[in-house]
């Protein structure tokens, strides 16, 4: 029996060293960093890779340089270090986030990330080229109508205060639907792109939830332990519709959430250990040309972040890098703000931004498509402007 036993710890010891990096071992869990930092994707002369995000947002360090020049000491156990977002995440809670506190400890210690001690691996966040963090998410699930007031567009003070109230005592299960991937996903400043005769296009910032570890059936009381951390997110609309004839039904979710460009995502991630709570912390704004269309905080949230995981992974088995977008709030349609440009819709030529605070800011110019190929069936997607007013 006692040789069972002991056979069986050595089992439990070998897998649980087989699921950490290589040279992380769970002493590592005793290291705190010295400085909260953010993780994300940069590209340095067409050269893509994985950074730390430093000193109030700054500087770009580049993590795998980091740690080569860290392991040159003998003090430091090699690790293989991803070398793209994805492989981060992953292995991030089985150990890796010791080595990437190890780094930055080392940086701060060693005065490395100011004055002229600073090595070629670190980068002003102005000289860096930033791209969408995760490239790219096997899904992209999106909360529709999740907060009071998108949920009362255009509704005066009286009308939000009764359908507010009817609507949590009413609340129901969220309401998800599934976002296009690559193509639709782009990193900060990058060009949003209104498809070819489509002028009916909104804007929608909201937090994501970038997941750390798989789950299926995940209470809201565990929800958290399988985030990763947070980003800045805009679920980009096409209002325009279904032309007439064909299949009857004129909402379709497709058309309006599935263009290229339509998913932002950025500017960067920030690990959950830095952001707290985002149910008491939430605060998210969207700007265009310079006026403020929405804003809103957590409260307004009609089904909280746990609760929004534990419906999406009742449906579908959650995986690391996956991305839950958790709503908009009111300011588009019936209340949309008018701006300068005499329009509620984007129109070509501005300049679209989301923030969440403690996160980052998305900053975005509106272009619009000029053309089609003259080949085309007519099997394309109709310009609004031909069954529309």
């Amino acid at each position: 029996m006692i040789r069972k036993i002991l056979s069986s710890l050595v089992l439990i010891s070998s897998l649980v060293a087989m699921m950490l990096p290589i040279g992380v071992s769970a002493q590592g869990s005793n290291i705190e960093p010295a400085e909260p930092y953010k993780v994300g994707t940069f590209a340095v002369n067409y050269e893509q890779f994985v950074g730390l995000v430093m000193r109030d947002d700054s500087l770009i360090v580049d993590l795998a340089a980091a740690n080569r020049a860290l392991e040159l000491m003998p003090q430091y156990a090699p690790v293989n270090m991803p070398n793209e977002m994805l492989g981060l995440i992953e292995q991030y809670d089985y150990g890796l986030k010791y080595r990437v506190y190890e780094i930055v400890n080392w940086l701060v210690a060693d005065g490395l990330l100011s004055g002229n001690n600073r090595p070629s691996y670190i980068h002003e966040v102005e000289d860096v080229d930033i791209r969408a963090p995760i490239q790219y998410p096997s899904k992209i699930m999106n909360a529709a109508v999740n907060f009071y007031t998108h949920a009362c567009e255009g509704c005066n003070d009286d009308e939000l205060a009764r359908r507010t109230q009817e609507r949590r005592e009413n609340r129901g299960v969220p309401y998800l639907f599934l976002k296009p991937t690559r193509g639709a996903v782009i990193g900060d400043g990058e060009d949003v792109i209104m498809p070819y005769g489509r002028d009916e296009i909104e804007y929608e910032v909201e937090m994501a939830i970038v997941f750390g570890r798989s789950g299926k059936y995940i209470s809201a009381t565990r929800a958290y332990d399988h985030v990763f951390g947070y980003m800045v997110a805009m679920d980009i609309s096409d209002r325009g519709g279904r032309p007439p004839g064909g299949y009857g039904v004129r909402s379709d979710w497709f058309v309006g959430k599935g263009h290229d460009t339509f998913a932002p995502h950025g500017p960067w991630i920030v690990p959950k250990e830095f952001y707290g709570d985002p149910m008491e912390r939430l605060h998210q704004i969207t700007v265009v040309d310079g006026v403020t269309v929405q804003e809103a905080r957590a409260g307004d949230m009609i089904h909280n972040i746990p609760e929004l995981i534990e419906y999406a992974s009742s449906l579908i088995t959650i995986f690391p890098g996956d991305v839950l977008q958790s709503g908009t709030s009111g300011g588009t349609g019936a209340g949309r703000v008018e701006r300068a440009t005499g329009s509620g819709y984007l129109i070509d030529g501005e300049t679209i931004s989301a923030s969440i605070e403690g996160i980052g800011t998305l900053t975005h110019r509106v272009v619009r498509e000029q053309s089609i190929p003259s080949d085309l069936s007519g099997s394309q997607l109709t310009p609004t402007r031909e069954y529309r007013n």
